[in-house]
């Protein structure tokens, strides 16, 4: 039932968003199964084609295969695709305990944060995928998020999976993405969403 349990208040969209996406199967686990597959796939690749080669492959399909994700994710939005509707969608990407994070900043135009610890990378490393990784996971994030909403950017400059010390992912919305949504304070100036912020 999308009502708080209190005063019978209707939920938010975002709310609703995420309660939703809690249903569904975590990315971590859709990341394995799709492993699973590309796994031999890309051995065959590397011993007919070489590794340079293989890894062009590779990487021009997961590209597409991420804004298609991106698009279908965007068409589900009741109130069309935002950096609040984004961050709902997040709880996706953090079950089964995938990312330790800290949240830097979330509002209508930021959503900052630092993953410390991704099983994610882990999880590729132990599969004998560590080489190509960074391609069918870390990739993905700034290319989902141009089919996700286009007025959305992305800008990281080191991530775990190819030996940084935290993964610094930084969005930035147009102001004309931002919507109308009020922000509340965590008591240390920090701006979060009114809807739960969860990791990704």
């Amino acid at each position: 039932m999308n009502q708080h349990a209190l005063g019978g208040e209707a939920a938010s969209p975002a709310e609703a968003a995420s309660s939703a996406a809690e249903g569904e199967l975590g990315i971590l686990a859709r990341r394995r199964i799709e492993a699973q597959i590309i796994k031999p796939i890309y051995e065959i690749l590397k011993r007919d084609f070489g590794t340079q080669r293989a890894q062009a492959v590779i990487a021009e399909a997961i590209r597409e295969a991420a804004i298609d994700s991106g698009r279908q994710f965007a068409e589900r939005e009741p109130d069309g695709p935002s950096i609040r509707s984004f961050v709902a969608l997040q709880v996706l990407w953090e079950k089964n305990d995938a990312l330790d994070i800290d949240i830097l900043r979330s509002d209508d135009t930021h959503y900052d944060y630092d993953v410390k610890r991704c099983r994610y990378a882990e999880m590729y490393h132990e599969m004998g995928l560590g080489e190509i990784g960074h391609l069918l996971s870390c990739a993905r994030d700034s290319v989902f998020i141009e089919g996700y909403d286009p007025r959305v950017t992305l800008e990281r400059t080191t991530t775990l999976m190819q030996g940084g010390p935290r993964c610094d992912f930084r969005y930035r919305a147009a102001a004309s993405a931002a919507d109308a949504g009020q922000s509340t304070s965590t008591g240390n100036g920090e701006a979060v969403p009114s809807t739960k912020a969860p990791q990704r």
